[in-house]
C-alpha cells in the first residue's frame, strides 16, 4: 500500500500488486509540489532503523526513486520505512528549502522520530537549505547526498553564457533552478550556509560518480565538457559533490542517473540509516578542489543559409572533437582541414540532460589532426541556432589557468614560453544582455568593474602562442554580486 499524505490528512490509498513488488503500484502519485507519500511498511521494522525520506533533484519528481529504479524496492526489502516528496522541479534552493522544511516536520510527526534524508543531485542543496536556513535540522538525523553539485555545475554556467544562453533559452532549460546552480551563485550560497551556526547540527555523507557513458548516451556531451574540470558523472564533477565538513562514503563508476539506483548505492549507505551509525575506515572527509583546464573553444549564434566557423588546431594535439549542438537534427555540416580534406560523417544524438535537453549533437572526433586553420560550414534553409564546442586533447590544455578572487580575474601561465594576448575578449552577461564587452587585461589580470547586484556570466576568449604554435580556448565562469557589492565566484 502506498499512502499519499497532505499535511496531516491521509488522502489516498493505492493497492500494491504484492509484497514482493513493494516498489510498484498501479497509479503514479500526482507530482504536485508539497505532496508527500509513505511507502509500504515492512512486516517488521527493527527499532534502530530510521525512516528514509527520498528527495529528488533538478527537473525531476518523486517517481525517480521507483520508475526504472529499484531504490524503493531495495529499501523495503531491507526493512526500512520510506517517504517520498515532490518539490518544485524548476525552482531554486530557497523556495524548495522553505517548502521541504515544512514537510519534514510533518513527516517527523507522522513517524514520531527523526528521518534520514537520501537526496539526489540538486535535492541535496534543497535539503541543506531546509535544514540550515529554514529550521528543519531537529527532525533529521543525517543526510546522504548522491552526486549533489554542492558548488554548482559548470554546465549551468554554460547554459547562461553568451555563446549558449540563447540555445538553452529556446530549449526551455533556463529556470530558477538552473540559474541558482551557476557556480558563482553557489559560491554565494556556500558562504551563507557554511558559516551558519546550524550547518554542523546534521552530519552529511556524500557520493560522487566518475562515468558518463559512450558516445550517444544522454550524459556523454556533458561529461566531455566537464572533463576539463575533473572527474565527473556527466552532470556533476566529483569535486563539486564534496563538502569539506562532510564524510565521503564513495566515489565510484556511476553516472548521474545510475548513482541513485538501489542496486548501485543502497548497500554502501545502509549502515548510515540507523540510529547509531558505524565508523567506516573507508569513509573520508574530503576537501573540494577545483580544476580549470582550458580544453574547449566555443562559438555560437543563429543563421539561415550558410555559416562558417574557423578553428585553430595547434601542433601536437592528440585529438580534437567537433560538437555542433543545434535545435535542428538535420544540420548539414562540412568540415575542412588545413590540407583541404573534407569530413562530413558526423554522428547525431539527442541531448537528454537537464541543461540542454532536446538539442541535437553533431559530433566528429579527429585523431592526430593536422595543425592549422580548420573550417566548419553549415547550410540551412531555415533559421537555425547553434553552439559549437571544440574539445582538444592537447598538452596546451594545461598551460593557462584562470582564477577569480574578490572581483579580480587573473590568468596564470604555467609555461614561461607561452604568451597570452592581453586584449582578449572578456564579456559580462546579465540576464542574456551584455553588461561589459572586450575589457583588457593588464599584466595578466583584470579588476571587475562595478556591476551591480546579480549573477554575471564571464566569457573569456584566450588567444595564446608558444613559439610558432597558436592556440585558442574559451573559458566560461560566473560571479554573483550581492547588494553590498561583494563578489562571489570560484
Amino acid at each position: 500500500m502506498i499512502k499519499k499524505i497532505s499535511m496531516t490528512v491521509l488522502a489516498l490509498f493505492l493497492l500494491l500488486p504484492s509484497w514482493s513488488q513493494a516498489g510498484s503500484w498501479t497509479e503514479d502519485p500526482s507530482g504536485v509540489p508539497g505532496q508527500w507519500y509513505v511507502g509500504t511498511s515492512p512486516s517488521y521494522v527493527a527499532p534502530a532503523k530510521q525512516p528514509i525520506l527520498f528527495v529528488h533533484g533538478l527537473n525531476s519528481s518523486s517517481n525517480t526513486w521507483w520508475d526504472e529504479n529499484n531504490m524503493y524496492d531495495t529499501a523495503f526489502q531491507n526493512g526500512y520505512e520510506t517517504a517520498f516528496i515532490d518539490l518544485y522541479p524548476t525552482k531554486n534552493m530557497w523556495d524548495n528549502g522553505a517548502l521541504l522544511s515544512q514537510k519534514i516536520r510533518d513527516i517527523y510527526n507522522y513517524y514520531g522520530e527523526k528521518v534520514v534524508v537520501v537526496a539526489h543531485s540538486k535535492g541535496g542543496i534543497d535539503t541543506q537549505s531546509a535544514l540550515v536556513h529554514y529550521g528543519a535540522y531537529p527532525y533529521v538525523s543525517r543526510v546522504i547526498t548522491l552526486s549533489t553539485p554542492h558548488y554548482g555545475s559548470q554546465l549551468a554556467d554554460l547554459a547562461y553564457s553568451s555563446w549558449a544562453g540563447w540555445l538553452a533559452g529556446i530549449l526551455g532549460s533556463k529556470n530558477d533552478a538552473t540559474y541558482s546552480l551557476q557556480t558563482g551563485y553557489m559560491s554565494y550560497f556556500r558562504s551563507e550556509t557554511d558559516q551558519n551556526v546550524n550547518v554542523s547540527k546534521v552530519p552529511f555523507y556524500t557520493f560522487g560518480g566518475t562515468k558518463w557513458g559512450s558516445f550517444g548516451s544522454s550524459l556523454y556531451w556533458g561529461g566531455l565538457y566537464l572533463s576539463g574540470y575533473g572527474s565527473n558523472d556527466g552532470a556533476v564533477t566529483v569535486n563539486s559533490s564534496r563538502l569539506p565538513y562532510a564524510t565521503e562514503l564513495k566515489v565510484g563508476g556511476w553516472n548521474h542517473y545510475s548513482i541513485k539506483e538501489g542496486s548501485s548505492t543502497f548497500n554502501l549507505f545502509k549502515d548510515y540509516l540507523n540510529e547509531t551509525t558505524i565508523n567506516s575506515s573507508e569513509a573520508l572527509t574530503q576537501l573540494a578542489s577545483f580544476n580549470n583546464e582550458a580544453d574547449s573553444y566555443f562559438r555560437g549564434g543563429e543563421y539561415s543559409g550558410k555559416t562558417q566557423e574557423k578553428i585553430q588546431v595547434e601542433e601536437g594535439a592528440s585529438s580534437v572533437t567537433f560538437d555542433w549542438m543545434s535545435n535542428n537534427p538535420s544540420s548539414r555540416l562540412t568540415l575542412k582541414d588545413p590540407k583541404k580534406n573534407i569530413y562530413s560523417s558526423f554522428d547525431v544524438s539527442k541531448d537528454e540532460s537537464d541543461y540542454f535537453n532536446g538539442a541535437y549533437h553533431h559530433t566528429l572526433t579527429i585523431r592526430t589532426p593536422p595543425p592549422g586553420e580548420w573550417t566548419l560550414e553549415s547550410d540551412s534553409q531555415s533559421l537555425d541556432k547553434y553552439l559549437l564546442n571544440v574539445s582538444f586533447d592537447s598538452m596546451m590544455n594545461d598551460v593557462v589557468s584562470v582564477s577569480m578572487d574578490q572581483g579580480q580575474i587573473s590568468l596564470k601561465k604555467k609555461d614561461r614560453d607561452v604568451s597570452i594576448q592581453e586584449d582578449m575578449t572578456i564579456e559580462f552577461y546579465k540576464n542574456g544582455k551584455i553588461k561589459e564587452s572586450k575589457l583588457k587585461l593588464k599584466n595578466g589580470s583584470l579588476k571587475l568593474p562595478s556591476l551591480g547586484e546579480g549573477v554575471y556570466n564571464v566569457t573569456i576568449d584566450i588567444k595564446g602562442k608558444k613559439g610558432k604554435n597558436t592556440f585558442n580556448r574559451t573559458l566560461v565562469k560566473t560571479v554573483y554580486v550581492n547588494d553590498k557589492g561583494h563578489v562571489f565566484g570560484q
